[in-house]
């Protein structure tokens, strides 16, 4: 069984969504679908049809965010000794060698990526770059565009 890494604060929306999906969705529709069959027919019953596809979509999701519970290896950055290596979860700042543009991501787990929000997946090129280099070092990143050099430049655990 393979452990998936996640932050703490990926685990917790998990969590938080799991509760809702539990305490509030599941009720709803349940009520929903009881007050659709009250409506008479079920074969021309929209409503009823769309809470039972509703039902199926959050027992799915409570499914599939359990199992990811089940697997996940939560990791708490702030619980390491801040160093300068990339690890998962440390907040990272490169700058990019042609144009010194300067980045920061943090590198996460899959389900937690969002590069709006500066996060990236641990299994991203960038991130796979990263990991395990330090400040300083150079790394080359394949991007469709070709290979891209980054410096980098600091290392945080936040």
């Amino acid at each position: 069984m393979n452990r998936v890494p996640m932050t703490v604060e990926g685990a917790e929306a998990l969590r938080t969504e799991l509760e809702n999906l539990k305490k509030v969705e599941r009720p709803a529709v349940v009520q929903a679908i009881a007050e659709a069959r009250e409506h008479g027919d079920l074969k021309e019953n929209a409503e009823y049809h769309a809470a039972r596809e509703k039902q199926g979509f959050i027992e799915g999701r409570i499914q599939e965010i359990e199992a990811k519970l089940s697997l996940a290896q939560v990791i708490d950055v702030k619980s390491i000794a801040p160093s300068d290596k990339v690890i998962f979860g440390t907040t990272v700042t490169i700058i990019h060698m042609d144009n010194d543009e300067e980045v920061t991501y943090k590198i996460v787990g899959d389900d937690e990526a969002d590069v709006k929000n500066q996060k990236i997946s641990v299994n991203s090129p960038i991130a796979r770059a990263l990991i395990g280099k330090e400040v300083g070092d150079v790394v080359v990143v394949k991007t469709p565009s070709g290979a891209v050099e980054y410096e980098i430049d600091q290392v945080q655990h936040l």
